[in-house]
Order: C-alpha cells, then structure tokens, then sequence
C-alpha cells in the first residue's frame, strides 16, 4: 500500500494539502529531484513481466471491487506530452497543491524506451488506488503509439486492449477516450491522422460521446487553430451543447524545477502553469464522472472481426497463389497430354515434366512479424501477420469455439502450432508418367480427355474455395461497417485494392463497387496513398 490517503472523488472542487499524509507519501517514495518542487517517483507494488502480454501492467495501491472505478485511455503522438498528463492526473487525485513544492510521477519515460518489455509492448496501464479514496482510477497509455516502425507494431495496441478485455482483470467498460494533441497545432499531421484513425477503428460507433480532446502546451488561450484541424481532419468525438469539440487546456511545465536566478518571474509562470493544468484536470474529471460509460464488448467484436478479417485476405492471397500454380500444372499437363497424342490413343507409357506444388516451412521475416498461427492438418498460415505470443492457442482471435474459422478444414485448435515459422508454397520440377497419371484416378482414361476432365474439377473446386475466401472477407468488411466507429483506417484500407480485384474476378460488381465507394471516401478527406507507403511493412499488392 502506498499511502493512506483520502481523496475527493473526481467531481470535488475542495482540495487541501494534507501535509501529513503527503509526507506518508515521501516516505515510501523515491527521490527522483531535489529543488522547487521535488520530483518523486510512487512505489509500485506490482510491474507485470509475463512476456506472452502485449501489454506492460504498473499496479500503486490495492484494489477494492466495492469501490467504483474509472478507466481512461489516452492516445497520442510520440511527443505531445502523455507522460506529463498521467503525472498530473496523479498529483491532482493526490490533492498536490503548488505551495507544496513537490511533484510526484508514476512514468518512467526513459526506463520504458530502452526495457526489455516495451520493445514488445505497445500499451502500458497504470492502475492507482487509494486506501480511502472514493474511486479507483485506471489509465491505458499507447504508449509510443505512431512512430515510424509501421502498422505492424501499432496493431499491437489492439491486442493489448483485447487482452485486457479478456485477462483475469477484466476491462470492461471505458470512461473517456483522450486524444492528446499540443494547443499549438495548426494541422494534423498525416500520421496523426493516422493514429486517431486507427484508434476510433478499435471501438464501436457508441464510443463517440466519450472521446475528448486533450490540448497540451497551452497558453490559456482559446486553441482555436488546433480545434480548426481537428474539424478539418473529421475527427470524431463528443461535441458540446453549441455542437463544438469538447476539450480541455494543459500546461506541461508545472513540474518544471525553479529557477533561482529567476525566482520571483519563475513562480510568476509556474503558478499559472500549475492552476492552468489542475483546471483542466477539474474539468476532465468533471466529465468522466458525468459520462455514461462504454462497454468494450462491441470493441471487442470490432477487433475480432478485423484480426478475422487480415487473416482471412492473407490466408486468401496465400491459396489464390496455390491455386494460380496448380493452373500451370494443369496447363503443363494438358500440353504434355497434347504433345503425347499417339502415345495416350494406344495407352503407352511416357514421361514428362511439370512444375510440382509443395509446401515449405521458413522462417519468419522479423521486418513483417515476429509469429504466426499455423495448421499443421492445411499446412496453412491460419494467422499471419499479425499475431502475438499468447497463452493458450484457443485464445488466437482467429479461434470459435476451439476451432480455426480461417483454414480450410476449419481444424481444432490442437492442430495448430504458433511459433516463428510459416508456410510458403513453392513448385519443383518433376518428372511424371503416363502411368502414374492413370493410377491418380484409379480408372482407364482412353484418348486422355478424362484424366483433364479430373484435373479441371479440382481447379474448380480451388476457384469455388477462392470465391467462397473472397465473399467472406466482404463480408467482414460489411460487418465492421456496421459496428466499428472507424472503418476506413489504414487497417481496412490496406486490402481494399486486392479485395477489390478478386470480387471483379469472381464476377461480384456490386460488391466491388461497395468497396471501391468507401475507398473512394476514404480518399477524398486524406491521402491514404503516402502513408500506407510509409506505414505498412510489406507490398500491399502482392
């Protein structure tokens, strides 16, 4: 336990020093900084390592379920000031006042860029309890969320939230979504747009209300260049009763030590600094604990049907692939056949050669993913890229009911492995008879057209397969239509050319309109082109 502290709850304007119970505080904390104010970082009681989570869990305090609980996750570019926000969240559930002197922190920006851990993870809780604090308050940083390490790793983030929804401390509900951007902003940049994109992606459409926006580095004044950017780029969030954004104002430099040299100016600025960011935080948690809110069960359908979706196209590319070298063995064979038209009337023996399908198991690039979910029974990549290290196969995103819903057989999870390596397939020459041909089919085949009619059955029933892929990829993407908040992020638009390609193939125009429309929307408010360049670490159109 860290301290035994009351705390007003969220909506209380009354705040005191308690010098007491804040030196109860100092006692069990460790000096970060000495000066005006004293940096301290909180003793933590729980950092969990369990390598398999994508995401890194800080615990300060215990936790009482009687009492109620409020979640928050924040979402920024690398930058705009996150560490600073949880810091003062902190200080301001702790009644930290200026004339105090002293700050405390939970982060440890530097110690989280170079560990071991979070260079696999991408989200990072906090969870701080109070003894006797009316509520509890948990906080999911994303952190490092945008960085130029590609959509890959962000996808991580979504695993994280998914796990979190699933682990043994369940999230189940969010209070407030904040997106953190500096007052000082005239634009979005492409990869913010990128990163609200692709976080409103993860939730349902009713989460809307609760995402506010987040202004750091303020001045006090109105951010009205940042506020115009955020219209601009369509960013969806809550809107107040004259139908504006809803957001708050933050000075990042109340921590900031003085300045002896400058004392009198110094708490001049501090001081304004310090009142501007604890007014904000009085109004965010003014909010939050007004807000209704969200379940994450919707979000969690959301995510299931996007890992569904990934995995379902690229396990449809990989057997389009395989069904293209099939066509040219079929085609090998046929001309074979034609060039041996005497020899097949008098049913005598000859030999030639063909291109021969198998597959191969191979190590995984680590620049596209680091494992994979594989079929032992399809020799199939059930899920690739885009999986993570977890505990229990049948808890793969790609899992119902014990059973894979993308390999073809649809196996039991027990046939499946996950580790570093996946299927590819790949053709050898081959030499082949007349009479190993004839005992394929078990039957006499006269001039030869039977044993083509056979081989053209089985490609026909690879294409029935190919549309059968094809039509269930459409069809998650209709469904993420209908539940996701975002559905033409980065994380959708990714496959549309391809998707859009096998439906004309397969002779579906009106569903490949359906898909070139929300492309073409997509388009017309950014330029996906550039940073699906940028972002994505593999050719989209292979």
């Amino acid at each position: 336990m860290i301290c035994n502290l009351k705390t007003p709850s969220f909506g209380t304007t009354k705040m005191s020093s308690l010098h007491q119970e804040l030196d109860e505080i100092i006692k069990k904390s460790s000096l970060i900084r000495t000066g005006n104010p004293a940096r301290y970082r909180l003793q933590k009681i729980m950092d969990n390592s369990d390598q398999s989570e994508p995401y890194k869990k800080l615990t300060f305090g215990e936790r009482d379920k009687s009492k109620p609980h409020k979640t928050i996750l924040l979402v920024g570019e690398t930058g705009t000031g996150k560490t600073t926000l949880i810091n003062t969240m902190i200080n301001y559930m702790l009644g930290v006042k200026r004339e105090d002197k002293v700050w405390f922190e939970i982060t440890d920006d530097q110690s989280d860029r170079t560990s071991a851990h979070s260079q696999t993870s991408r989200v990072t809780v906090y969870e701080f309890y109070l003894q006797e604090s009316k509520t509890d308050l948990t906080i999911i940083d994303t952190l490092g969320y945008g960085d130029t390490r590609g959509v890959e790793l962000d996808k991580e983030i979504g695993k994280g939230l998914l796990n979190l929804c699933k682990s043994a401390e369940k999230i189940h509900e969010i209070h407030a979504v904040c997106l953190v951007i500096k007052a000082s902003q005239n634009r979005l940049s492409d990869r913010q747009i990128y990163i609200f994109d692709a976080v409103q992606s993860l939730f349902g459409k009713d989460i809307a209300e609760n995402i506010v926006l987040l202004f750091t580095h303020s001045d006090g004044m109105h951010p009205k260049n940042a506020l115009t950017a955020v219209k601009e780029a369509k960013i969806k969030c809550a809107v107040n009763d004259k139908k504006q954004p809803v957001f708050f104002l933050f000075n990042n430099r109340q921590s900031e030590p003085a300045d002896e040299e400058h004392d009198e100016e110094y708490e001049m600025i501090q001081e304004l600094a310090w009142n501007r960011s604890f007014r904000g935080m009085k109004q965010l948690f003014g909010f939050v604990d007004k807000i209704r809110p969200k379940s994450l069960k919707m979000t969690q359908d959301v995510l299931q049907e996007r890992e569904q979706l990934e995995a379902n196209i690229s396990n449809l590319r990989s057997r389009v692939h395989v069904m293209e070298l099939l066509q040219n063995e079929l085609k090998q064979t046929q001309a074979a056949l034609e060039q041996n038209k005497e020899l097949v009337k008098n049913n005598k023996n000859f030999e030639y050669e063909v291109d021969v399908v198998f597959k191969d198991k191979v190590d995984i690039d680590p620049a596209v993913a680091s494992v994979a979910m594989c079929c032992t029974v399809c020799e199939e990549n059930c899920h690739y890229p885009g999986c993570w290290w977890i505990s229990g196969l049948s808890r793969c995103s790609v899992m119902k009911d014990k059973k894979c819903v993308i390999c073809t057989k649809k196996c039991h999870f027990k046939e499946h492995v996950k580790g570093a390596k996946i299927y590819v397939t790949k053709t050898k020459k081959e030499k082949r008879t007349y009479e190993k041909l004839k005992k394929k089919y078990e039957k006499e085949i006269g001039d030869g057209v039977l044993v083509v009619k056979m081989l053209e059955e089985e490609l026909q029933a690879t294409e029935k397969e190919k549309i059968n892929l094809v039509n269930e990829a459409f069809h998650c993407v209709e469904t993420l239509e209908k539940i996701a908040l975002k559905t033409d992020s980065l994380f959708t638009l990714q496959h549309i050319d391809f998707l859009i390609e096998k439906l004309k193939e397969i002779i579906e125009p009106e569903k490949a309109k359906t898909l070139e429309d929300m492309k073409k929307r997509a388009e017309e408010k950014h330029d996906f082109s550039g940073m699906l360049k940028q972002y994505l670490p593999f050719d989209i159109k292979k």
